[in-house]
């Protein structure tokens, strides 16, 4: 599976569990740490904005979140997952150098990269919500698999991931790869 088919994948799913988020869910606590739904959804929004003019070979604007009292930025976080989307399917975009958070790295490289965090931010969002998240099976395999080679012990030193969590021998692939980003599933 290529990693912009795995976005194709998983940015519809996340986009749902947004839509259908209400505001009271917004400070409820995260597994990632120090993160709450309202950081997460801001941190997805910031960073999905900046992404997406890095695909396109674009300079990177000044993005900020948006100011949320009393309702969930559904609009804006689905208008931006997918332009970030549109954006890795633009011309050049999985061979371009994109100087990114995890250094200079093709664009298929960094979209693989994207997937790996919308996927565990994802899981992070549905499990502070309460709600199943069931993403297809070969998406999460397709992750997994990058995930393991990818996040390196330099990598976990930078602290973009906590060490490996243990998990119980009957869980999901999900689970288990939530759990080798440092999260207990």
């Amino acid at each position: 599976m290529t990693p912009v088919e795995q976005l194709e994948n998983i940015v519809p799913s996340l986009n749902g569990l947004v839509e259908r988020m209400w505001h009271g869910q917004l400070e409820h606590s995260s597994p990632c740490a120090e993160f709450t739904v309202h950081d997460l959804l801001n941190h997805m929004i910031v960073l999905g904005g900046s992404f997406a003019p890095m695909f396109r070979g674009e300079p990177v604007p000044e993005i900020t979140a948006p100011a949320v009292y009393g309702w969930v930025p559904a609009k804006e976080f689905v208008d931006t997952m997918n332009d970030l989307v549109a954006a890795v399917k633009s011309p050049g975009a999985m061979d371009r150098t994109i100087d990114s958070p995890v250094g200079a790295v093709d664009g298929a490289t960094f979209c693989r990269f994207v997937a790996l965090d919308g996927l565990v931010h994802g899981w992070d969002i549905a499990t502070a919500l309460g709600t199943e998240w069931n993403p297809p099976a070969e998406v999460v395999v397709d992750v997994d698999a990058f995930a393991r080679v990818a996040i390196n012990d330099d990598v976990r030193a930078s602290g973009a991931f906590a060490a490996e969590v243990a998990v119980p021998a009957d869980a999901s692939p999900l689970e288990r790869l939530v759990a080798f980003t440092g999260r207990a599933a």
